[in-house]
């Protein structure tokens, strides 16, 4: 897989997560626990220096503990 192609997308992806996170007021900690995963990887998720994909599941429960779409995290900010 070409990862540098597709680098401004996770870059993307994790700084739409951290955005979403912080407006809800859940810490980094807190969605890793209600999505079943640890803080650790909801950490480099959101890292906009790592490269890092996660599984569309994963993305559907950050969504959904988030309140928003999958769209919202995927799309660009511009």
């Amino acid at each position: 897989m070409d990862t540098d192609k597709y680098r401004d997308h996770f870059i993307e992806l994790g700084l739409n997560i951290k955005f979403y996170r912080n407006k809800k007021g859940l810490t980094q900690e807190q969605l890793a626990e209600a999505v079943h995963l640890s803080k650790q990887q909801i950490s480099r998720i959101e890292s906009p220096n790592t490269m890092n994909s996660t599984t569309l599941q994963t993305l559907y429960l950050i969504a959904d503990e988030l309140d928003v779409s999958i769209h919202q995290l995927i799309k660009p900010n511009k």
